[in-house]
């Protein structure tokens, strides 16, 4: 059995959203709140954390490392985690220290983490070996966290996940028809597959893709959701066609903000009092809005909005809305 470290805050809420739901037309609208995981502001990376920390223990480790974008929620989460249970952590973060930090990059420092700065994204997984063979080589026993937490160990959180989902039964009793939620390293949404597979939850699971093309992710998360099988001791072969991925949304570029998002945030911000980020969650809320304005989420079905968290992102320099 894969050890597990227990500190998020779950389960996590399932609550209506009526004024939303209103606006747009549907007649059932929810939203998953693993905004309120409860580690230095919450999100999806805390689930994942529980386990990626307990195998780092379980391996002798003392330094924690892994790599993101500078408003990486992953990062943030990690250096908390990392605070709170006396680990080192190494961020290596793509591009140039700014003059001032701001959001995720302020709370890196905050937290302890010592960043190493990357430069151009292409450079990144080179650094990030260069950094954890130079920790080793300075006698630390270093744990290498991939990108979003996004290993089969990670990944299993998820499959949980969906369990804690299917208990609480939002819908008076019954499951969602669709759960929509981004999607970039593919843990959360490999996870939710699997966990799909094993539950037996029927209804769709559609990430939208925040940064990359639908065939990468399709092929990213059936791999990832055969391979976090085997952790539960039983090898379960997924195919990318039964991969549902919404790539229409990110053809701007990872992190970079339109009318769209503009709107999804002030919309959850204004109707529910809800925070989502410019980064992650205001890309899948503008998805799941256009979806349904176009007439590809049928009103009458039952709708959940899985929130991972990101709301520091809010507070960058970049992101003025």
């Amino acid at each position: 059995m894969t050890p597990r470290l227990r500190f998020a805050h779950l389960p996590t809420p399932v609550e209506p959203m009526p004024r939303l739901a209103k606006a747009l037309g549907l007649s059932h609208l929810y939203v998953k709140r693993d905004d309120l995981t409860g580690l230095a502001f919450g999100g999806n990376k805390t689930r994942k954390l529980e386990f990626l920390l307990a195998e780092a223990q379980a391996q002798g480790a003392d330094t924690l490392i892994t790599a993101g974008a500078v408003q990486s929620n992953h990062c943030r989460q990690t250096a908390a985690a990392a605070a709170k249970f006396g680990f080192d952590c190494l961020l290596v973060l793509t591009g140039e220290p700014p003059d001032r930090p701001s959001a995720n990059l302020l709370l890196d420092e905050l937290l302890g983490a010592r960043i190493v700065w990357a430069g151009g994204r292409e450079n990144r997984e080179r650094v990030l070996t260069e950094t954890f063979e130079q920790a080793k080589a300075e006698g630390k026993r270093p744990y290498l966290i991939p990108y979003g937490g996004s290993s089969p160990t990670g990944a299993l959180s998820y499959v949980f996940a969906m369990g804690e989902l299917i208990r609480q039964k939002p819908f008076d009793g019954e499951l969602p028809d669709w759960i929509v939620f981004a999607s970039s390293s593919g843990g959360t949404q490999a996870g939710l597959t699997l966990g799909a597979h094993i539950f037996g939850y029927r209804g769709c699971l559609l990430g939208i893709s925040v940064d990359e093309p639908s065939e990468v992710l399709q092929e990213r998360i059936a791999a990832l959701a055969t391979e976090t099988s085997l952790k539960l001791e039983k090898r379960i072969e997924f195919s990318p066609f039964n991969i549902w991925v919404n790539d229409d949304y990110c053809k701007a570029g990872y992190g970079v903000l339109t009318e769209a998002e503009r709107e999804a945030i002030l919309l959850f911000a204004r109707l529910e009092g809800l925070l989502l980020d410019p980064v992650y969650t205001g890309r899948a809320a503008a998805g799941l809005i256009d979806l349904v304005r176009k007439g590809f989420l049928d009103p009458d079905e039952r709708i959940l909005f899985w929130h991972t968290g990101g709301q520091p992102a809010l507070f960058a320099e970049a992101y003025r809305l």
